[in-house]
């Protein structure tokens, strides 16, 4: 594992604004999703507000990717396209993955949201996989370990009769998108991907759980990435900060909306 270098208080200030923004991005995206709707109106409305708030979607041309958000329904893992052609289905479950740079540093978040009519199996798997990152989220503190983070989220998905996507992961973020270290959400039982956790070190925490087998394959457009038997996946994420009893998440909602159906704390 390459030496971590941890933020200091400056940059954490910094990652918090950029966190906040994350939040309300998609706090502000939370009473707009609906049946009918496109991928392409909810990227929209997202690339809005963050140029509103004089901030940067970090997606946008990041390696080729062609959109500021990323959409992701039903069996897709990760990186879905936001598209005219995508329409919100009753029924769907969808992840919006959103990261904004604010005065050069990344806040990146994401949440699944569910469309109409979701049935008991979706729904309970949209409720596990917010269970999933808030256990790994739980046991991040000063002095933990690294491992320790995929060991809860493993153990409470796979005791749920769920799986685990093994090739996407957490990771380093602050002033570069992605920076080590490399979180992952299973226990990989390898000493090299493993490290004590330093207050200061910021990271995502961010579990794709699927109803069905791990196995993922990419799609031709050389980013969606969808589960190889077509069941649902679902993905939650937060950005955080490692303090001496804990960790801060960076990316809460302000407005208390941390997971479906989202009615305010």
């Amino acid at each position: 594992m390459a030496k971590i270098r941890a933020k200091n208080n400056v940059e954490i200030q910094k990652m918090r604004a950029a966190g906040k923004l994350a939040a309300e991005v998609l706090d502000h995206l939370t009473p707009q999703i609906r049946v009918g709707m496109t991928t392409e109106e909810i990227n929209q409305i997202c690339h809005d507000f963050i140029i509103a708030n004089n901030a940067t979607p970090a997606p946008l041309n990041y390696r080729g990717f062609p959109k500021s958000v990323c959409t992701s329904l039903n069996e897709v893992v990760c990186h879905g396209i936001p598209s005219e052609q995508d329409v919100l289905k009753d029924g769907d479950i969808i992840n919006v993955d959103v990261t904004v740079i604010v005065d050069g540093f990344h806040g990146d978040h994401s949440r699944m949201y569910l469309v109409g009519n979701v049935t008991d199996e979706k729904r309970q798997l949209v409720e596990d996989t917010y269970e999933a990152m808030m256990l790994g989220i739980k046991t991040v503190k000063s002095g933990s370990f690294l491992s320790d983070i995929g060991k809860a989220i493993q153990t409470f998905a796979e005791g749920k009769g769920y799986s685990v996507v093994r090739e996407y992961c957490g990771h380093g973020i602050g002033r570069i998108f992605h920076e080590e270290p490399m979180v992952l959400h299973y226990d990989p039982q390898d000493p090299n991907y493993d490290m004590r956790l330093k207050k200061g070190m910021t990271f995502t925490i961010e579990p794709m759980i699927n109803l069905g087998v791990a196995g993922n394959h990419v799609l031709e457009d050389d980013w969606t990435v969808i589960t190889d038997d077509g069941k649902a996946s679902a993905q939650f994420e937060h950005t955080i900060v490692v303090t001496e009893t804990g960790c801060e998440i960076l990316t809460q909602s302000p407005k208390g909306l941390h997971k479906p159906p989202y009615s305010a704390a």
